[in-house]
């Protein structure tokens, strides 16, 4: 079971990182980040399905714990902007949650950041890390949120949807990950 874990733990991170190649948005991305999400509710099929993480090797142990917040950091892009441009389809342009991505500036690299933070908050056993790192998100984004200076090509409810959905997303998806080392 262990060896089973630890193997589709690392397939979705190989999967994570070869998402990042394709355009955002784009078909490829799309199914290499639904096939990374099957490698990830088989992990946690296979963990409910079995005893957890209880008696294991600290070793394995240690080994999913680095896989895990591996996925957690880098699986959670390619996943949000696919789910954004899921949501997407269908939109007209300036309701379009990628053109939206011009005011949300950085967004990559603060959705990184932020799974970072809250695996290793959860992980350390200090789940109100999550609290405190969505209010400085929240916090750091308001003026961007209510900015009257947003491109005429972007309507302010797609900037708000596109913070919205890509915060949940980046959340819950680093919150998964977390749970594989602490199963028990």
């Amino acid at each position: 079971m262990t060896a089973l874990v630890l193997s589709f733990t690392a397939a979705g991170l190989i999967l994570a990182v070869l998402a990042w190649v394709p355009k955002a948005g784009s078909t490829l991305e799309i199914v290499l980040s639904g096939v990374m999400l099957v490698c990830l509710i088989t992990v946690g099929v296979l963990l409910l399905a079995g005893d957890g993480v209880e008696g294991w090797r600290e070793r394995w142990w240690n080994v999913l714990l680095l896989l895990a917040g591996g996925l957690a950091v880098t699986g959670g892009g390619p996943l949000t902007t696919s789910v954004l441009a899921l949501v997407d389809r269908g939109n007209t342009r300036a309701q379009s949650t990628q053109k939206a991505g011009e005011v949300l500036r950085g967004g990559a690299l603060i959705g990184s950041l932020e799974r970072l933070a809250i695996y290793a908050a959860l992980v350390a056993g200090w789940p109100e890390g999550v609290a405190i790192v969505l209010a400085i998100k929240g916090l750091a984004r308001y003026p961007e949120l209510r900015s009257p200076d947003q491109p005429a090509s972007v309507t302010p409810q797609a900037v708000a949807e596109r913070f919205i959905i890509g915060s949940f997303t980046s959340v819950l998806w680093a919150v998964a990950c977390a749970g594989f080392p602490l199963a028990r």
